[in-house]
């Protein structure tokens, strides 16, 4: 007898239910949880580690796995890297601040990445059209690996937009967490190294770090330009031709 009035709403709930999942409405999601997570920084201010360090109640292996954490949170909500580096090295000196922040970087870009790719990649795939976007997809799909260690190995591409391009690609778990975290050491080394020794600012690891971190962002804009200079010939020797 009320089986009438069950189909109606049955049907109600499956409409609604796939307009939840729909592509733009998990986007709208994602942009939601970026909103909240930028907005939780602002409030929480992370960056003070560097002058207040951790509380005098946590300290050892779980002091560690607990900034480890917390450095895969800030990452994804946006908080640069170098900042977190540098109070890896303050905080835990050079090995353990290391592991604590390479820890870190795997764990915020595995967060990024599954929150781009559950979210965010049914949505943006088909506005995926222009020629420099068609070449990037192309090159982190099929050469997923090689293509995201040179974006960790050269500074040049901000780590969370690389996480959440990537995710928008067919790019695979293990070459894109394998790749994040064997292409970060060398960045990541140099960062902690001179948040490590920051407060002797004339010892030869600190000038030494400081050294290499200045030389790779020369490296990375030198790349970056000639890569751009290649492409404006190509496009002008295309140009008469069509």
């Amino acid at each position: 007898m009320f089986e009438p009035a069950a189909r109606p709403m049955s049907g109600l709930t499956a409409r609604c239910g796939r307009a939840l999942l729909s592509p733009w409405s998990r986007l709208s999601l994602l942009v939601v949880v970026l909103a909240g997570a930028g907005a939780a920084v602002l409030v929480l201010q992370p960056q003070r580690l560097l002058a207040d360090g951790l509380p005098p109640q946590v300290g050892g292996a779980g002091a560690v796995a607990l900034f480890a954490v917390a450095y895969g949170l800030c990452t994804a909500a946006f908080v640069p890297r170098p900042i977190l580096n540098l109070a890896a090295g303050a905080l835990f000196a050079t090995q353990a601040g290391l592991l604590s922040a390479l820890a870190g970087t795997v764990l915020g870009a595995g967060i990024s990445f599954g929150l781009g790719r559950v979210l965010g990649q049914d949505a943006l795939r088909p506005l995926v059209r222009g020629r420099w976007l068609k070449a990037a997809d192309g090159q982190l799909s099929r050469h997923g690996f090689r293509s995201m260690m040179a974006i960790r190995l050269f500074p040049g591409v901000p780590f969370a937009a690389a996480n959440y391009c990537a995710a928008v690609s067919r790019m695979g778990w293990a070459p894109f967490l394998l790749a994040t975290g064997l292409g970060s050491v060398p960045n990541t080394l140099a960062y902690v190294v001179a948040g490590s020794s920051a407060s002797s600012p004339t010892s030869p690891a600190f000038l030494v770090a400081m050294g290499f971190i200045v030389l790779s962002g020369v490296a990375a804009a030198v790349v970056a330009w000639c890569r751009r200079s290649r492409l404006r010939r190509r496009r002008a020797g295309r140009g008469p031709a069509a």
